[in-house]
């Protein structure tokens, strides 16, 4: 069973930036980021290949989220820059196993105000 810790969010004013991190137990796995805002379902936001290759982005976050990792120190990153109201959500680091998304953090709260 692959665990994946996260930490990094908190509440901060439009236009502010965040950086969240997350570990997994299990290294070079590929690596996303999702979010759920209240009442909405749980949606993609980034993706990062196991040796960060490759990465994608939704449009919604497209040129203000930037995803990496450290696999020295088996660590995923997001730094979300110019955050925006609607950014506000329970940020979710998950791991892909066989193509599919098969492990989840346990949140972290991302607020930002207006």
């Amino acid at each position: 069973q692959v665990q994946l810790v996260e930490s990094g969010g908190g509440l901060v004013q439009a236009g502010g930036s965040l950086r969240l991190s997350c570990t997994p137990s299990v290294p070079f796995l590929d690596m996303g980021w999702f979010r759920q805002a209240p009442g909405k379902e749980r949606v993609f936001i980034s993706f990062i290949s196991r040796y960060g290759s490759t990465t994608t982005y939704a449009d919604s976050v497209k040129g203000r989220f930037i995803i990496s990792r450290d696999n020295a120190k088996n660590t995923v990153y997001l730094q979300m820059n110019t955050l925006k109201p609607e950014d506000t959500a329970v940020y979710y680091c998950a791991a892909k196993r066989s193509g599919q998304w098969s492990y989840w953090g346990q949140g972290t709260q991302v607020t930002v105000s207006s």
